[in-house]
């Protein structure tokens, strides 16, 4: 009943972001029909047009057709989205919108990956650390850098690593994901080339996101400490290793999972800025690219994806947040945050 209750919440939710892209494209000035008859007539070098025609073209790049009534092209637009059909991009000469999304999508999600791993591997090992040498000159030194690193935007970070690394030094690549003219494959060369080209986008997200990481798992590494079953455990005499790895360690860091699949919709959005930065071809640069030119469709089926995903993201937090935590039982209603 529980995880009925929850899909059924995500379903309704992901219809509602449907709603709100299908008012956007309506209400935004300059929507698909009025792009795509400047452009028709700049074409044809025409200030007449067929208006069927730009109603046929219309239903075509975006599946609603403008002279149908609103309710039914609200209808036909939530049908085709149901049914995986996001339209054809304008922009780039009438490709699915599907095919799109399909091609860069794996790139953006391998760099989220892998900075998000990397941002909570080293945070949660640093926050450890700080918590157990509470008040020591490393933890203080530790806090203040995480904080202040915490405080700084990815972008300018990001900035920063080109114009140091890359002009300055020529150690990393400005742009790109992999070198032009290597062949695509699971080869080791392919591979550390790629891995090569994200090390500036990858290390701009972990240096300003771990101190965030640090600082939250301090805490409730100090706040386990101080719990009456640590004492107790001293005194029956269990080794410090274990009371740190099984017991302090492993309690603190259940808050953070919900924590954990929450960050991907953050990390989600700072890819459409770090991506033009680095011009990487993910679906960051792509969604830039479709607000530049003013191409509906696949801004929009860009912005569904990374909906879906990060509601799939929170979903499968509250859904299993139950089974690592025994303390949470999902079958009495609550909530995993």
């Amino acid at each position: 009943m529980y995880v009925i209750k929850r899909l059924g919440q995500a379903f309704v939710t992901f219809i509602a972001v449907i709603t709100v892209t299908f008012g956007l494209t309506r209400a935004i000035p300059g929507g698909p029909a009025d792009h795509i008859r400047a452009r028709v007539m700049r074409s044809r070098g025409s200030n007449s047009v067929d208006m069927s025609r730009i109603n046929e073209l219309t239903e075509t790049y975006t599946n609603i057709d403008p002279s149908t009534p609103v309710h039914v092209q609200y209808f036909e637009y939530l049908t085709s989205i149901l049914q995986g059909d996001m339209g054809q991009s304008i922009e780039f000469g009438g490709k699915s919108v599907n095919t799109l999304i399909i091609k860069t999508a794996p790139w953006t999600i391998f760099l989220l990956t892998v900075s998000i791993l990397l941002t909570f591997a080293i945070g949660i090992v640093l926050g450890a650390v700080m918590a157990y040498r509470e008040g020591s000159q490393f933890d203080t030194g530790s806090t203040i850098l995480s904080m202040f690193l915490n405080s700084v935007p990815y972008y300018v970070a990001a900035i920063f690593l080109v114009y140091v690394l890359s002009i300055q030094l020529s150690v990393f690549p400005q742009s790109g994901n992999y070198t032009v003219g290597l062949e695509p494959g699971l080869s080791p060369l392919f591979i550390a080339d790629v891995f090569y080209h994200a090390t500036l986008p990858v290390a701009s997200l972990v240096l300003t996101g771990f101190g965030g990481v640090a600082i939250t798992m301090r805490g409730n590494s100090i706040q386990e400490i101080g719990e009456d079953y640590i004492r107790v455990a001293h005194l029956r005499g269990v080794p410090g290793r274990r009371i740190a790895v099984r017991y302090v360690g492993r309690n603190a860091l259940l808050p953070m999972y919900t924590n954990l699949m929450i960050s991907v919709g953050f990390m989600f959005g700072g890819s459409v800025i770090l991506e033009q930065i680095f011009a990487y071809p993910g679906l960051g640069d792509y969604l830039l690219q479709a607000l530049n030119a003013r191409d509906y469709p696949l801004m929009m089926g860009i912005f569904l994806v990374i909906t879906a995903a990060v509601l799939l993201c929170i979903l499968i937090a509250d859904l299993t947040y139950g089974l690592i935590d025994p303390r949470v039982s999902a079958g009495e209603g609550k909530e995993a945050y």
